[in-house]
């Protein structure tokens, strides 16, 4: 597909941008789409910003509030808006201009930084509060937009490469963003930092805005509607209704949603621990440790986009169920292992196996979720958004209280043990299934 040189999107008399896949020409079923590898890159941008505003804002809070409640606090309520805007982004999704929503998302989440960066000193902690939710919502919303929009993007057959590519991007600037959060903060201040975020959300919203692709199911390919599907109906009760809808269509959706919250309270566990087991470990430098567990693990995350794109997809194989199971099993017992005081060399080689294991699970569940229909996708991913915020939310206040009293190692362990327990029984519940067919 090529990009439009003409008079721009919006612009009487450009070009329109398609909306759905029978407005857009047929792509190449070798390679993903030219203007999807500018929505990488804009989307790697866009978790750059969120990476560092989280930092930031969670420094920010602990010295406007001065004292660690404030932090937690902020963490809370913007995990909170997370929950709240998975909830509602399957409806939005399916009833609004998907490109349009991701644009508002950003520009909503930019606007809310500047509002912090700008606001006198003494109003900071009662403005900063209501725009965690907005910054957690506008997220959650945003991410289920994206994801939801990608089989009609570059095609169901390439979803797995443009799931890969994505997570490549977005965990590098993860990476970034952690590791240049305290720099920026120290080198140039709380409010230029939060004023380079809202730019990143910014550009990332223009490029959305002008995405020369299609982000949503031709209404002549929709399956016509299943015989369980309840009848449109009004109010706040559609969306509970849809979900129902989803989880009894595709219990998987179910299962799976289940596996990620509570990888999500283990995620949640080593991330909170980290800290305590560097300073532990490393008393003279325990930053050192954390930049080079957190740089090994960014290799083993896009080593995880290499297996998929040139060894499963070029032999046929699509990651799926199993997939997600095995993943979630290699991520979490390496992640158990870092704790274990292993020798260098094999501490940087589990880090690798978390990375790995961390990115295949995420390219896994996502293409399984995409090969739902486009009208039952938005409301599976708002259900998958919704229990990762509940399993990182309830991650941070228990592990917190708990490495009061116990160690990293037994607070981890026990976190990311259970994700192993219930991924096999999933894996064995995946098997039998198949066997029946």
């Amino acid at each position: 597909m090529q990009c439009h040189t003409e008079p721009p999107y919006g612009v009487p008399g450009g070009n329109t941008v398609p909306d759905t896949a029978l407005d857009a020409p047929q792509l190449a079923t070798t390679k993903l789409p030219r203007p999807f590898y500018r929505l990488a890159a804009g989307d790697a941008l866009n978790t750059y910003g969120s990476q560092l505003d989280l930092v930031a804002l969670s420094l920010f809070a602990y010295e406007a509030s001065g004292n660690a409640l404030g932090t937690a606090g902020y963490l809370v309520l913007r995990l909170s808006g997370g929950l709240a805007g998975g909830l509602v982004a399957g409806r939005l999704v399916a009833r609004l201009d998907r490109r349009r929503l991701m644009t508002g998302c950003a520009l909503a989440q930019a606007l809310a930084l500047v509002v912090v960066a700008l606001v006198p000193a003494s109003l900071r902690i009662p403005v900063l509060y209501p725009l965690a939710v907005v910054l957690g919502g506008a997220a959650a919303v945003a991410a289920v937009a994206l994801r939801t929009s990608i089989p009609e993007m570059v095609g169901a057959e390439r979803r797995a490469r443009a799931n890969s590519l994505m997570a490549s991007c977005r965990s590098t600037a993860m990476v970034l963003g952690f590791a240049s959060a305290g720099v920026v903060v120290a080198w140039a201040g709380f409010r230029a930092a939060l004023l380079i975020d809202a730019t990143s959300f910014v550009l990332f919203g223009a490029l959305v805005v002008r995405l020369p692709l299609p982000t949503r199911a031709a209404k002549a390919e929709e399956p016509a509607t299943p015989p369980e599907d309840p009848a449109p109906t009004t109010g706040k009760r559609r969306p509970r209704w849809q979900a129902l809808v989803v989880l009894r269509a595709a219990p998987v959706v179910g299962a799976m949603a289940g596996i990620r919250l509570l990888d999500a309270f283990g995620s949640s566990a080593h991330n909170i621990s980290l800290p305590v087991f560097a300073n532990q470990s490393s008393p003279d430098n325990p930053a050192a440790l954390l930049g080079t567990f957190w740089a090994t693990w960014a290799i083993g995350n896009l080593g995880a986009q290499q297996l998929v794109s040139r060894f499963m997809l070029r032999r046929g194989i699509e990651p799926g169920e199993r997939g997600f199971a095995l993943g979630t099993c290699l991520m979490s017992a390496c992640f158990i292992l870092v704790f274990t005081d292993l020798p260098t060399p094999l501490f940087l080689l589990v880090a690798i196996g978390a990375g790995l294991g961390d990115g295949f699970t995420e390219i896994s569940y996502t293409t399984r979720i995409q090969a739902l229909a486009d009208e039952r996708r938005g409301e599976a991913f708002g259900i998958l958004t919704s229990a990762e915020n509940v399993g990182m939310g309830t991650g941070m206040l228990l592990s917190g209280s708990l490495l009061a009293v116990l160690s990293p190692l037994t607070v981890v362990g026990v976190s990311h043990a259970v994700p192993i327990v219930l991924a096999l029984a999933f894996l064995v519940m995946v098997a039998r299934a198949r066997r029946r067919r």
